[in-house]
């Protein structure tokens, strides 16, 4: 698939210094570009590399002056990065276009429809009164249980496992093997020592653009929904336990646990291996740093949390300088009560 370098830059509201007319065919790094080849440049610790790549082009913010000539054409657009993902999101568009069809053999249970320009592959399997919007992709091996909804140019890779009566929204993505709606972690203990399951009968609720990372779970509700709201991102290895909600356009990065009934907030960044109680409220625009523990709520919004149990930021480098120096409160003390010895010897 080829496009123009004036393309390219009309695509994203740019404008081009250099050949616009050149053919691009691919992407690369900066630093491994190739003719045919379109890059960026945001981060400025990379700028040495705008003078020797072989790209074709490449994309670059609009205060950027180079300090050298640059053989590449030069695309100036507002944001380098933004506009990078931008393009890499047409592209992928266009290269599953032509993922039409049903692959055989597949299964469609009864009642279930789907919408025009869907995909579903090879052993994928659809259960009874599902409704599947229009442009879906649905890849080889993928179980979809009863009263299945889901939106619009939606993607399910292979592998996944959606449970009954979850409902998903338009253009999410649900990348391999991750499991959505199966049942929460809940045990009743009883007399005798044992446990008993409690059932869980409620469901999940994804909203419209949620991204969901492979090998991901997200337990269905004991009793109402789980629910993750519009623009919300969600790395590899993430479990999401039941009745948790996740507000509006929050990310959370690999090996993160959030445990039953904890209301995330809009906009959180949460950061890679963090643990979260359960029962707890998390803030808007809360960030958490990785490793963090977070053992109860934080209701003010735009904290920076860190540590185990996590607490504000400020504190926890405070905590970290005093850590530092104990070694060297040890010595003082030492002297002192030496110093105490002697003195009361005299």
């Amino acid at each position: 698939m080829e496009f123009t370098v004036g393309q390219i830059a009309q695509l994203l509201n740019g404008t081009v210094v250099g050949d616009a007319s050149a053919i691009i065919n691919s992407v690369a790094k900066i630093e491994e570009g190739k003719p045919g080849c379109i890059s960026f440049l945001s981060n400025l610790k990379y700028e040495s590399y705008l003078y020797t790549t072989g790209s074709s082009a490449v994309l670059v913010d609009s205060t950027f002056t180079p300090k050298k000539d640059v053989s590449a054409a030069l695309i100036y657009v507002a944001n380098a990065y933004a506009a990078f993902t931008r393009l890499l999101e047409e592209y992928q568009k266009a290269m599953q276009q032509g993922k039409q069809g049903i692959e055989q053999p597949a299964h469609f249970g009864e009642g279930s429809t789907m919408g025009e320009q869907g995909y579903r592959g090879a052993f994928s399997y659809v259960g009874r009164n599902c409704i599947i919007g229009q442009k879906v992709k649905i890849y080889p091996n993928v179980y979809i249980g009863d009263n299945v909804q889901i939106g619009d140019e939606s993607i399910i890779h292979t592998g996944v496992r959606i449970y009954d009566d979850t409902q998903i929204g338009n253009q999410c993505t649900i990348f391999a093997n991750s499991v959505i709606g199966g049942d929460g972690f809940g045990f009743a203990p009883q007399a005798d020592g044992t446990y008993r399951a409690i059932p869980q009968l409620g469901n999940v609720i994804i909203e419209d653009r949620v991204s969901i990372g492979s090998n991901t779970t997200i337990d269905c509700a004991t009793i109402g929904s789980t629910v993750i709201r519009s623009g919300v991102k969600i790395d590899n290895l993430v479990q999401i336990a039941h009745n948790v909600e996740i507000g509006k356009n929050t990310v959370i990065a690999a090996q993160t646990g959030i445990s039953g009934s904890t209301k995330i907030g809009e906009q959180c960044v949460i950061a890679g291996q963090v643990g979260v109680g359960g029962h707890l409220v998390i803030a808007n625009n809360t960030k958490v740093g990785g490793q963090a523990g977070v053992t109860k709520s934080f209701k003010k919004e735009g904290l920076s949390l860190n540590g185990t149990p996590a607490h504000d930021l400020k504190a926890h480098l405070r905590n970290q300088s005093l850590v530092r120096q104990l070694p060297e409160f040890e010595k003082r003390i030492q002297h002192l009560e030496k110093k105490q010895d002697s003195s009361d010897q005299d």
